[in-house]
């Protein structure tokens, strides 16, 4: 039967020698995968709040976030951090960018990757831009993403670039300064703008376009960027379900469409619900307020069967390249039970179903000789492996783009 996750995988023929650079013939090697090239992600934002803290603090806060992160980020190898302007720079002139930083290295030390969202929303908008005419917004807007992505170039590399621009120009809850500059200058200039801007300050960054409209109306947003030339590098997709899954139909209908763009995709904010559903009849979800929203065993166990279910369709997708479970634990976003641990750290069916199916599943190791000449054939998922002998180790990247390596192994 033909492997339907053959694109996820990559084969490589080495010749390992020893520091003598003789070959290492007729030995027993384990070659271990260290990390995958697919990225697996969940939100990171508590690295911020805990890295930002005053050390040594050892109080119970710092511990439950330690204990959080680590559990999270055992299986993921991939983070969001936020830069909501409102946020990052509630004070014109004063941002964040230390705490931030700070919250970059926690991941830096486990080689995690991080992304940073959002450059530019209508949401969590910074009040003082509205202080301003609508030019002089769009000039601060550009100056700003041009400052924060060459802050954080080579450290951040991949950004939600602009959030939500289906919704944007007719976006009615309050006035705020982006929504403004949309109506005035229409969708496609402020996109054309934010990821130029973005792209002059860091040439190597991965541009994200990222929206949870997946109708027609974002296709033709996507369509019309792309033929303004604008170096969109992904289109992301939200997939908040707290009304219910999606289910396989609609995740593949929502894979077909969105792929015929020819780039990759990014599943940027995933939400599954593990206690009683949103009621249906709510449109904007932030509507639904309530003052808890407990997980349940039933939950638990559908919301296990769902996630599995859809990173399996997902993983199995060549355009697929990032999963971003939005809360890693409970009582985050709308208080929803959208995590993989509960709100004492304890851990649900789905952080273990997952967790197995990364670690086990999708991963690779063996044990293998050399033949006389030193050479060994790996096939396996592509990432990072680490290939043992004798109680010494050579690194190297399973990734496709060579058939062949030398190594040694000192």
């Amino acid at each position: 039967m033909e492997d339907h996750l053959k694109h996820r995988k990559a084969s490589v023929k080495i010749k390992l020698k020893k520091n003598d650079v003789s070959p290492l013939s007729y030995q027993e090697v384990k070659i271990t995968q260290k990390s995958h090239q697919f990225l697996f992600g969940t939100g990171g934002f508590e690295a911020v709040e805990l890295e930002s803290m005053t050390k040594p603090s050892n109080n119970d806060r710092e511990n439950f976030l330690k204990e959080k992160l680590e559990k999270l980020f055992a299986f993921h190898n991939f983070s969001t951090l936020p830069f909501y302007l409102g946020r990052y720079e509630p004070v014109e002139g004063k941002p964040e960018e230390e705490n931030l930083k700070a919250g970059v290295r926690w991941f830096e030390k486990r080689n995690i990757t991080v992304k940073g969202h959002p450059l530019c929303w209508h949401t969590v908008c910074a009040p003082w831009l509205m202080n301003y005419s609508n030019s002089e917004i769009l000039k601060k807007v550009i100056a700003r993403i041009e400052r924060d992505v060459s802050a954080f170039a080579g450290r951040i590399d991949i950004w939600d670039v602009i959030n939500e621009v289906v919704i944007m120009p007719v976006f009615d809850k309050y006035d705020n300064a982006i929504t403004r500059i949309c109506k005035e200058y229409g969708q496609i200039r402020i996109v054309k703008e934010v990821f130029e801007a973005a792209k002059r300050a860091n040439p190597a960054s991965i541009l994200i376009l990222n929206d949870f409209d997946v109708s027609k109306d974002y296709e033709i947003l996507i369509d019309k960027c792309l033929q303004a030339g604008i170096p969109i590098d992904v289109i992301g997709i939200q997939s908040h379900q707290h009304q219910g899954y999606w289910g396989a139909e609609k995740t593949r209908d929502v894979l077909e469409r969105f792929s015929r763009f020819g780039l990759p995709l990014h599943f940027t904010e995933n939400t599954l619900i593990s206690g009683n559903l949103m009621p249906a009849h709510i449109v904007d979800l932030n509507d639904w307020q309530v003052d808890e929203w407990p997980t349940t065993p039933e939950g638990e166990e559908r919301q296990a069967r769902e996630i599995i279910e859809m990173y399996e369709i997902l993983f199995a997708h060549p355009k697929v390249e990032a999963v971003t479970n939005w809360s890693g634990g409970d009582d985050a976003w709308l208080h929803a039970p959208a995590g993989f641990l509960r709100v004492d750290n304890s851990e649900k069916p789905s952080y273990k179903a997952l967790r197995a199916k990364i670690e086990k599943e999708w991963r690779t190791e063996l044990k293998t000789s050399t033949d006389a000449d030193g050479f060994v054939i790996i096939e396996g998922f592509k990432g990072g492996y680490e290939i043992l002998y004798s109680g010494k180790t050579v690194n190297f990247q399973l990734d496709g783009k060579s058939d062949s390596l030398e190594l040694i192994i000192n």
